[in-house]
């Protein structure tokens, strides 16, 4: 589970460990936060593990995978892992655009490509993209965002293809506003009134749940798909 030590990413640690998974909650920098995640996890009496590394780094992703993947293949991977760096593309620089991409889609990449083969082969699986409706949508400000988790939804869409037969299942799950540190600065209530159709911000175990089910055996035929999870926005 890739960015699993924040408000979403550790919501959706806590329903994977809750459905039988030992979870290996993924940090870039904040292995301090994972390990709390861990802890919550232990005590709730499942069974997880931290593992800090940049997934926008080829070298140390392989590293990292590499060395989980000594235990056995891994069934289930959850991308997660993203940025924001907003700014209007006018004013946008290099660096907000390739870093922003670098991260949510690099990283995708990076993590999820080395598992596969060792998945294929139990000939069970499932990845699931953590995406936004940003990339259904559109959102001012987001272009380098919206790109970097459209071009999810595509990649996505062909791994579900090429890996149907092996019994492995790929889809995003896109979520809209969802509380979290930041909601209250960016999205008062009357902003939420106007912009959500359900008229409130979704809470981190709403989408925890579907991401889930999606990797579970009663999803075994949900494959190639986009789930929004947003209150009706898109």
């Amino acid at each position: 589970m890739t960015g699993g030590s924040g408000d979403l990413g550790g919501a959706i640690c806590t329903a994977l460990a809750a459905g039988g998974f030992q979870v290996i909650v993924h940090a870039n920098r904040g292995i301090d936060r994972a390990e709390r995640v861990v802890q919550q996890i232990i005590q709730a009496g499942g069974s997880a593990q931290a593992i800090a590394f940049d997934v926008v780094d080829q070298a140390a992703s392989a590293a990292g995978i590499a060395a989980l993947l000594e235990g056995g293949p891994v069934q289930v991977v959850v991308n997660n892992a993203g940025i924001h760096d907003d700014a209007p593309m006018a004013g946008m620089t290099a660096r907000q655009w390739h870093r922003v991409i670098d991260v949510s889609l690099h990283g995708f990449f990076n993590v999820t490509q080395p598992l596969l083969l060792p998945m294929a082969r139990t000939r069970w699986g499932r990845v699931v993209c953590v995406s936004s409706v940003a990339a259904v949508t559109g959102n001012r400000g987001q272009t380098n965002y919206a790109a970097a988790k459209s071009a999810l939804h595509g990649a996505t869409r062909s791994l579900a293809r090429e890996m149907a037969s092996r019994g492995i299942t790929a889809n995003v799950v896109a979520p809209g506003v969802i509380e979290g540190a930041m909601i209250g600065a960016q999205f008062p209530p009357e902003v939420l009134k106007q912009l959500v159709p359900a008229a409130r911000a979704g809470k981190p175990e709403e989408v925890a749940a579907l991401v889930a089910f999606l990797c579970s055996d009663a999803a075994g035929y949900i494959n190639g798909q986009v789930i929004g999870v947003n209150g009706g926005m898109g």
